[in-house]
């Protein structure tokens, strides 16, 4: 069989598939569908410093190849999942990555600060595509500054392999890879959803409760593949891949444009099993081509 192992900074995975943060909760709710150990890593649910409510129903649409979400990082706070939910997590035998979000520099860097603490969390996830409150709500993860602000103040306080998610709502995602690379992120994960909007045309307003929502599935997958590309080939800190992986072949597709380990998302709903699924079927597909590592085929393309 190939060997699957690949490596983000000094930290070593089984095999590249992880999980999307928001699509695969805490892990446990998985547990008696899908072997957890078998997963490269599982990103756990947005964490935030405070508890957030997240945004009234209805915050979920189905649309052509996908869905839009506007769930709004509901969450009981950084110190409930400490307490309560890492206990629970901590022995699952894979990578457990927590995905941190906030509203300052301030509350990004001391949420980082206390998982920082947790011996069994390696790595941290940034969702820089939260709103800037002190910037009128445009997002961090939307300019090069904004994005180099937020990875500088947690790169002080939080010591293991830090991952930076990139928004794909910019005009030049390469140059924010770059900002966050320079501050000292160990790795960019791409694609976060793109946003989108739906409409019901009987009661003529929109179906999101607040309008627009991120855009995820297999509708955005070639954005997706583009991106990864292109970032992949500018930086040269390890990329994730994510963005309509529903499949061995998308997995594969995004390893040759560049990333060394990917991330299943939406696809978790319509098949629980399915990241179990996608890592056998990269073992296989290896074998059959005469592959005996992944090392083989990221970049290729």
């Amino acid at each position: 069989m190939a060997d699957l192992n690949v490596k983000i900074s000094n930290l070593q995975f089984k095999n590249p598939v992880m999980t999307a943060s928001g699509t695969f909760g805490y892990g446990l709710e998985f547990a008696d569908l899908v072997p957890l150990h078998e997963i490269g890593g599982i990103i756990v649910k947005g964490t935030t410093l405070h508890s957030r409510e997240g945004n009234d129903s209805p915050r979920m649409v189905e649309t052509a190849s996908g869905m839009l979400n506007c769930v709004g990082l509901q969450n009981k706070g950084v110190d409930y999942f400490c307490k309560h939910i890492y206990p629970q997590i901590r022995d699952i035998d894979t990578n457990i990555i927590v995905n941190v979000s906030g509203d300052s520099a301030e509350t990004y860097a001391e949420c980082a600060r206390r998982i920082n603490e947790l011996d069994a969390v390696p790595a941290i996830e940034l969702n820089i595509s939260c709103p800037n409150v002190k910037e009128g709500g445009m997002a961090f993860g939307v300019s090069c500054a904004g994005a180099a602000g937020i990875v500088k103040a947690v790169r002080a306080v939080y010591q293991k392999t830090l991952i930076v998610k990139l928004s794909p709502n910019v005009t030049d995602i390469v140059s924010i890879a770059r900002a966050c690379e320079e501050e000292g992120a160990d790795a960019v994960s791409l694609i976060n959803t793109l946003m989108g909007m739906a409409i019901d045309i009987e009661k003529r307003e929109p179906l999101l409760s607040i309008r627009t929502g991120g855009l995820s599935g297999p509708a955005i997958k070639p954005v997706a593949l583009r991106m990864v590309y292109d970032v992949a080939h500018a930086v040269k800190i390890p990329v994730v891949g994510l963005g309509g992986i529903s499949s061995t072949e998308d997995a594969i597709e995004f390893m040759m444009c560049g990333a060394t380990a990917i991330e299943i998302g939406t696809a978790n709903f319509i098949d629980p099993t399915i990241t179990k699924k996608v890592k056998d079927g990269i073992s296989s597909w290896l074998d059959a081509h005469g592959c005996r590592s992944i090392q083989e085929i990221i970049g290729v393309v």
